[in-house]
């Protein structure tokens, strides 16, 4: 099967799951792609433009079976200047985010118009996939208040449709490299994430400072994309904890990458926002524990498993990380490293892989059996 993907966005999650997915798939792609950047810009012109490439495409005489794109684009808008030939064929939305719950500065204001672009594309999609089960329901749930808040043609209705449409596949991730032995010295912590608001540090930070007062040694690593307004909270960290921080900022390349959340000994989240939580599940292959706060997507990506779970505020994950630090090199430590790549199996691309080559082709002859 040939499938035309479209990403106007394409980096971070968005560019992990493409190349992960078609580098390993059964079906033969064809991906038309913007870097991403000013993602407000890409979502206004990016149909235009995607549409633009494509019929220089079609001029030469490609063609496809199905149509994927992901959510930073309006699919209604992209079918109305596709030409005919594809603009016709299944289509097939995968949610990363959605604008309706994702978070704004605190010195900005959320623009609906990017959520209603979110919803109509839902409705021009013939299936809607989505990164995770609390994905789905937060947006599905969101949408519902927001649309009964339009002064009239509400289109309520829609919800119950776009609900029937839709599934959940998850982000995938890359077999982890082989974990080096650990050397002698105390608990070893690392927060993985972009440098912003949504990612809550203060948590991070106030976790360090309550183990400090117990006198419960740790080293930390403190790496992610960082950005130009970057919370505060980061200098404080780098000037308090100087003495004890391994890795620092953004690490250049995946070898670093996955250097610094291997020698971990536990990967923590205090995200008070996530979609899904690729880091976690990274370090989770590689025998790093996660330790994430018992909401968002966390409880269904991590089944459940009070293990690996806090109760959301920075003196529980104190709590928890002082209990840790006891069972380091014990049996039951080998069994929790155990459980995390346990956990993270069912995210490897080589297991997801062959569900989502099945799925895609399902939508496809789905579609052909209503004509």
């Amino acid at each position: 099967m040939k499938i035309l993907a479209i990403e106007p966005y394409y980096g971070g999650s968005h560019k992990a799951f493409l190349d992960g997915w078609q580098s390993r798939s059964e079906h033969d792609w064809t991906l038309v792609t913007l870097p991403a950047y000013k993602w407000k810009w890409r979502m206004r012109h990016s149909p235009l433009t995607c549409a633009r490439l494509v019929q220089k495409m079609v001029a030469e005489g490609q063609s496809w079976d199905i149509l994927f794109v992901s959510d930073m684009i309006n699919l209604p808008e992209l079918c109305g200047i596709l030409p005919a030939k594809v603009a016709n064929l299944p289509r097939l939305i995968y949610f990363h985010e959605n604008q309706l719950m994702y978070p704004v500065r605190s010195s900005s204001t959320r623009d609906y118009h990017y959520a209603y672009s979110n919803f109509t594309s839902c409705t021009a999609a013939d299936a809607v996939w989505f990164n995770t089960a609390w994905h789905r329901e937060v947006f599905l749930h969101g949408l519902d208040a927001y649309l009964r808040r339009m002064p009239d043609y509400k289109h309520v209705d829609e919800l119950d449709s776009i609900r029937e449409r839709s599934e959940v596949f998850p982000q995938g991730i890359n077999p982890p490299p082989p974990r080096p032995p650990r050397n002698d010295g105390p608990m070893r912590l690392v927060w993985a994430a972009r440098w912003e608001y949504d990612k809550n540090p203060g948590d991070f930070y106030g976790a360090l400072t309550l183990l400090q007062e117990k006198n419960i040694p740790f080293e930390i690593s403190v790496i992610g994309e960082s950005f130009k307004d970057k919370p505060k909270v980061f200098d404080l960290l780098k000037d308090e904890f100087s003495e004890v921080i391994n890795y620092w900022g953004f690490q250049e390349t995946r070898e670093d990458y996955y250097r610094a959340l291997s020698e971990a000994d536990i990967c923590v989240s205090t995200a008070q926002h996530e979609f899904f939580g690729i880091s976690l599940m990274e370090a989770a292959s590689c025998g790093t524990l996660p330790l994430a706060p018992e909401r968002l997507a966390y409880p269904e990506v991590l089944r459940g498993n009070g293990d690996f779970l806090y109760d959301n505020t920075a003196r529980a994950l104190c709590s928890h990380l002082a209990d840790l630090s006891g069972k380091i090199n014990t049996g039951s430590w080998n069994e929790l490293m155990a459980l995390a790549r346990e956990i993270s199996k069912r995210y490897i691309w080589d297991t997801l892989v062959p569900r989502l080559d099945k799925a895609i082709s399902e939508v496809r002859h789905s579609q052909q059996e209503c004509f």
